[in-house]
């Protein structure tokens, strides 16, 4: 989970590099930042695409718990 200080920092990175530019420090930070996002929304995803289930399936077999 990304917590809002984390999404705070990735903004002001992004603001930081378009207006003066990152230090290597900063770009690694960056980086890590925006991975550990991306990590969140795809498992995320995941959760939500694991938890469909097909109207068919239910008709057929009784909801599935």
């Amino acid at each position: 989970m990304v917590s809002d200080a984390e999404i705070k920092r990735i903004n002001e990175l992004v603001k930081k590099s378009r207006e003066e530019g990152l230090t290597e420090e900063e770009k690694l930070e960056q980086k890590a930042l925006r991975q550990k996002y991306i990590d969140a929304v795809k498992l995320s995803l995941k959760a939500n695409l694991d938890s469909i289930r097909y109207v068919e399936d239910l008709e057929e077999n009784g909801p599935k718990q």
